[in-house]
């Protein structure tokens, strides 16, 4: 009878341990960018293929929006982990946010003016008299840097650029409100196609091909989260899966579209339009293995401080990306 408790004892236990353990993943919450969609296809992989799980982690992914800035929801309390272009991040950190870079999944950017060949822009000096589309709430650094190092204000007249505030949707160029729009290689662009514009009445110039390109989706941190080897320790966890995840993207664009369509709460997004932007976000992933280059990171901090009179940013950072993280991948 002693043996049948002990043994009955040493189930509850057993299943207490094992209990205990499954309630053990530590948590840790990421912030994105932007609504669900496939330029987050790599996390969402991670987490419904349970390459988080594998780690110990309980992820939490919070989808953005118009009007959801991911410096301000950290700095709030909001999130262990955001999603950030580099521009926006660096010019927060100048104004007292603290964020550290710590994983580049990005390594290329896929921001471009995209124009109706009918307007008679052939060249970045075109742009003159012009108006264009551009975002704000952090996106418009990388254009105001452009537009600085070309020397044409962006006040209007007619040797400047006349700026319209473009909401995230290419309504401006469809109704002839603006000459140019802000696109992404991945997503805007093929709405314009989609509406039916031909590719052959457009005319884009890509950050990239232009020299002016900056570094997009980056994983940024406090620097608090920094001092606590079991933070960092965590983060490491969280970088090395979700890269995992990224890899798995790559090689399975079109189940990586559908678990984004289904973590997609809205149900807004289309299957043609997600497996178009995964296999448009891999190529700017670009096999990354969650590592900043460092060249890439100084041709950002160059681009963002020539900018005039009105620089992104007023002087070099410091302590802007750290590789404690990714030093344990």
């Amino acid at each position: 009878m002693k043996a049948i408790k002990g043994l009955a004892l040493a189930t509850v236990l057993g299943a207490s341990l094992a209990s205990g353990a499954a309630q053990a993943a530590d948590e840790l919450t990421l912030q994105l960018k932007w609504v669900t969609q496939g330029q987050f296809a790599g996390y969402y992989v991670a987490k419904d293929k349970g390459f988080y799980e594998e780690e110990d982690l309980d992820v939490t992914i919070k989808p953005g929006g118009p009007d959801i800035a991911p410096p301000q929801v950290i700095a709030g309390g909001g999130a262990d982990v955001i999603i950030d272009w580099m521009p926006s991040a660096l010019a927060s950190r100048e104004k007292g946010v603290p964020l550290v870079n710590i994983a580049q999944p990005f390594q290329k950017s896929g921001m471009m003016l995209t124009c109706l060949k009918e307007t008679g822009i052939t060249s970045p000096e075109d742009f003159k008299g012009k108006t264009l589309g551009v975002w704000f709430f952090g996106n418009e650094y990388p254009f105001l840097s452009w537009m600085s190092q070309l020397g044409i204000p962006t006040d209007g007249g007619e040797d400047g650029v006349t700026v319209l505030k473009q909401g995230f949707n290419v309504d401006p160029l469809l109704q002839k409100q603006a000459d140019c729009i802000s696109t992404m290689t991945y997503n805007e662009y093929w709405q314009v196609i989609d509406a039916g514009i031909p590719a052959e009445d457009l005319i884009v110039f890509k950050y990239e091909d232009q020299g002016v390109a900056t570094l997009e989706d980056g994983l940024y941190v406090l620097e608090e989260s920094l001092e606590d080897p079991a933070m960092v320790d965590k983060l490491a966890r969280f970088v090395r899966a979700s890269m995992k995840g990224w890899a798995y993207a790559a090689e399975n664009p079109e189940e990586a579209a559908d678990i984004v369509l289904e973590n997609d709460a809205t149900g807004a997004q289309t299957e043609k339009h997600q497996i178009r932007m995964v296999g448009e976000i891999n190529k700017l992933v670009d096999g990354s293995d969650g590592k900043l280059d460092m060249d890439a990171y100084e041709r950002t901090v160059k681009s963002l401080l020539a900018g005039g009179s009105d620089p992104v940013i007023t002087k070099e950072p410091e302590g802007a990306t750290s590789t404690a993280v990714t030093d344990k991948l």
